[in-house]
């Protein structure tokens, strides 16, 4: 009975390794050089949709695979390289160019860089304005305060030779 337990565990520990999605068939690249020449250059092109940041051509996902397939297989199918683009956005979005189309839908994607640059320097600007005027730096100080600042500063001037920690100098400069 133990023994069967312990089986019964193994089974159960070794099922998340088991259930992992068999790795990705090896791209098999198109016969046509000049087609698969085509085919890189796209692949540069197009995000991967699981890693975002790669592109299909650098990503080791099996969903890009699997988009590396359906680029050569229209590429085979003499497809354009517009029409390849075009069957990737229908099916995962303006999102899976790297760089996408200018339209109305992604006027914002387009246009927000600029629009921070124009606020961040809007901003600068704005600041810099503000305080263009002298600033008297002691503007806020009482009389009592001035007069403190400045014994510290005069203490400040006057340097370690002064310092009521020392012993005092003779006339002749000897301690």
């Amino acid at each position: 009975m133990r023994r069967l337990l312990i089986l019964a565990l193994m089974l159960g520990l070794a099922g998340p390794a088991l259930a992992q999605e068999p790795p990705a068939a090896p791209d098999r690249p198109l016969a046509n050089a000049d087609q698969e020449a085509r085919a890189q250059a796209l692949f540069e092109d197009i995000r991967c949709v699981v890693c975002q940041h790669e592109s299909i051509a650098d990503s080791p996902a099996g969903v890009a695979s699997d988009m590396r397939r359906w680029v050569r297989e229209r590429i085979a199918e003499g497809q354009t390289d517009a029409e390849v683009r075009d069957g990737l956005v229908a099916r995962y979005g303006d999102y899976v160019l790297f760089t996408p189309p200018v339209r109305p839908g992604t006027l914002l994607l387009w246009g927000l860089p600029l629009v921070l640059v124009l606020g961040g320097a809007g901003v600068l600007v704005w600041f810099g304005r503000r305080r263009s005027g002298p600033v008297e730096p002691d503007a806020d100080l009482t009389a009592a305060e001035r007069a403190q600042v400045d014994n510290l500063l005069k203490a400040a001037r006057t340097g370690p030779e002064d310092d009521a920690t020392l012993p005092p100098k003779t006339r002749d400069g000897t301690s």
